[in-house]
């Protein structure tokens, strides 16, 4: 049996194809999801899904956003989205020491806040990378 996966971001559809197995990350954890799961919604967090093609692991950076899980069906619709294999591994590197570096130097609770989620979004990214053994 099989899952059909679906992430939407506001601009486009970043995956829609048949997985065996996800792992989501939500405001209240990382839930696995297999085939004839219960329905939920559920707030997606930003983090990493992955995603099990028979036996290969992919995975995405996601960032904020909704999941709906129905008959087999599962669609999530972030703010943004972004596959592993498409994430520039020096680039993420040196947006997240940017990001480490503007937190240090932030001001006011609201620039931490700011800062403190643009370095969760960098460490995401940089997760992402690393293909899942």
């Amino acid at each position: 049996m099989t899952l059909n996966l679906c992430v939407l971001t506001p601009n486009r559809i970043v995956w829609d194809s048949e997985v065996k197995e996800i792992i989501l990350s939500t405001n209240s954890g990382q839930i696995g999801i297999l085939p004839d799961h219960a329905p939920i919604a559920t707030a997606v967090d930003i983090g990493v899904l992955k995603i099990r093609l028979k036996d290969q692991w992919l995975t995405m950076a996601l960032m904020d956003g909704f999941a709906r899980i129905v008959n087999n069906e599962i669609t999530i619709l972030v703010k943004d989205a972004e596959k592993g294999s498409d994430i520039d591994p020096q680039e993420a590197q040196q947006t997240l020491e940017i990001a480490e570096a503007n937190l240090q130097k932030a001001e006011g609770k609201m620039q931490a806040i700011e800062a403190n989620l643009a370095l969760r979004r960098a460490r995401t990214r940089v997760e992402a990378i690393n293909p899942i053994s």
